[in-house]
């Protein structure tokens, strides 16, 4: 009984260690096995990414081609695309091409069309006309457009050379409309209806036409020819009878853009309303093509980018510019404009600070203060403008909201006034060990300054707006050099009221 007692026991104890509480084998994980992918937390996956794209660059310098194909087809086309990038750039453009056609040609196309503007370029005038042929063809037409617009005059005429008459034609009108309109971010394979049809008529339809669509999720139904009368979705139509007409189904309420709308006011739309797709219309309201979301979310990033460079004063970069890419003299061309006017707008207010000099001379302690007020102007302007700049961008405040931000500002501008200019004034008396009028003259300016720069943040915004001007233009050294300008200004003649000193 003793021998059974035990056994059962040594019964229980492994089947607690293998078992989990549900009666399931508790699998442990072998001691040289590979981590699984899948688990691997982001920052695991970025390091390993990174070990893979050395490893990579190591096997195409040894010439181990092969090696290198199976760990490219280890990730997907986009990773794909990054090695391919590093590959170009650290080893040799003869070796990526080799690398490039070892992939499966469906694993070429997509990661052709992830590749920059310019890795493209190399791509193309290292394989054959067949090949580019080939790339064109299974490209989305979306894609294809995309990648037209890069490259130089040469190689689009070579690559519309291998183009099918139709394509070609269709291609070259969609080359033709404006840079940053709707009608250059579009793509025509979408899934068009005819409101005559049935349901089980369009299934059949979109059944046909669906693998060569950006989208089936969303139908535009057409009357006619090309006019588009309304919008039916698939689930829609999959949850009707096999009767019944599109016509029933479809809503007329739908929302589009036209052609020349521009991509600003497109991503507007899909930011508003939460769209996979928009349709694009026409001066007639013909159907010409769709805006799907992947697109759209590359202009966002585009305008992101461009709001970015002009807070930080930097003029004349296109949004898919390269840092790495730009000539060290077009840098120098793009940060000087804005630089120059700074120094300008700072010679002046070295020129207000000199008419105070008899001040300074006679009080030299307030020139240890002014760096502080003229920071704190800068940095409180930037923070309101920075809110209202991202405000008009999206779309929740707008031009007649300016007087509710200007007295929101004021509000925002005293209690920061009172609290800063309290913290101040306690630090110069007991830490600074200065008079209490020292510290009552820096308060009393602070208080000034910060209601200013608050009101001027709020306000250059929206003056630009109104004039036809990127607000974003209005930020960092715009906001900075008139509050350093204007805080010296009160600051020296408060002072000089305060303080009982002469001009």
């Amino acid at each position: 009984m003793t021998d059974e007692k035990n056994t059962r026991e040594v019964f229980d104890e492994v089947f607690d260690e293998a078992f989990d509480e549900n009666g399931l084998p508790i699998e442990e994980p072998e001691e040289n096995a590979e981590p699984n992918p899948n688990a691997m937390d982001m920052e695991t996956k970025n390091q390993q990414f990174d070990e893979d794209t050395e490893k990579a660059l190591e096997l195409l310098r040894n010439g181990d081609y092969f090696d290198t194909r199976s760990l490219l087809l280890s990730y997907n086309e986009v990773d794909i695309a990054d090695i391919m990038g590093e590959i170009i750039d650290e080893v040799s453009i003869d070796k990526a091409i080799i690398a490039f056609r070892m992939l499966p040609k469906n694993v070429a196309v997509e990661v052709f069309s992830y590749l920059s503007g310019d890795d493209q370029v190399k791509i193309i005038d290292g394989i054959t006309d067949k090949e580019i042929a080939f790339i064109m063809d299974e490209m989305d037409f979306d894609d294809k457009i995309d990648v037209l617009e890069e490259l130089p005059a040469n190689i689009v005429d070579k690559i519309l050379d291998q183009t099918p008459r139709e394509e070609r034609k269709l291609i070259n009108i969609f080359l033709n409309y404006p840079e940053d309109c709707a009608g250059s971010l579009m793509t025509p394979d979408y899934i068009s209806l005819q409101e005559t049809m049935t349901v089980a008529e369009a299934m059949a339809h979109i059944k046909r036409q669906g693998m060569g669509s950006e989208t089936v999720y969303t139908c535009y139904v057409k009357h006619g020819g090309r006019e588009l009368k309304g919008i039916v979705s698939l689930s829609a139509l999959v949850s009707a009878d096999d009767d019944t007409l599109v016509s029933d189904l479809m809503h007329t309420d739908y929302v589009y853009v036209n052609v020349y709308d521009d991509q600003e006011e497109v991503a507007e739309v899909f930011k508003k309303y939460g769209f996979l797709a928009v349709p694009v219309v026409d001066n007639e309201n013909r159907l010409v093509g769709i805006v799907t979301v992947d697109d759209i979310m590359e202009v966002m990033e585009e305008e992101a980018t461009e709001d970015i460079e002009r807070m930080g004063g930097i003029v004349g970069n296109e949004p898919d510019d390269e840092y790495l890419e730009i000539g060290v003299f077009r840098h120098v061309r793009n940060r000087l404009p804005w630089l120059l006017f700074m120094t300008v707008m700072l010679m002046i207010t070295g020129s207000l600070i000199a008419q105070f000099e008899e001040v300074l001379s006679q009080v030299i302690i307030l020139v240890a203060y002014l760096p502080l007020l003229m920071g704190t102007g800068g940095n409180t302007g930037t923070q309101a403008a920075t809110l209202i700049i991202r405000g008009l961008s999206v779309d929740e405040i707008d031009l007649k909201d300016a007087g509710r931000i200007l007295w929101k500002e004021f509000r925002v501008s005293i209690i920061l006034g009172v609290v800063l200019s309290a913290f101040n004034f306690l630090k110069i008396f007991l830490i600074d060990g200065q008079p209490p009028l020292i510290g009552l003259t820096v308060a009393m300016s602070m208080i000034l300054v910060i209601i200013f720069a608050k009101l001027l943040g709020g306000m250059l915004p929206m003056l630009a707006k109104k004039v036809g001007v990127d607000p974003a233009l209005m930020a960092t050294p715009m906001i900075s050099s008139l509050t350093d300008m204007v805080s010296s200004c009160i600051y020296l003649l408060i002072a000089s009221v305060l303080l009982g000193v002469a001009l």
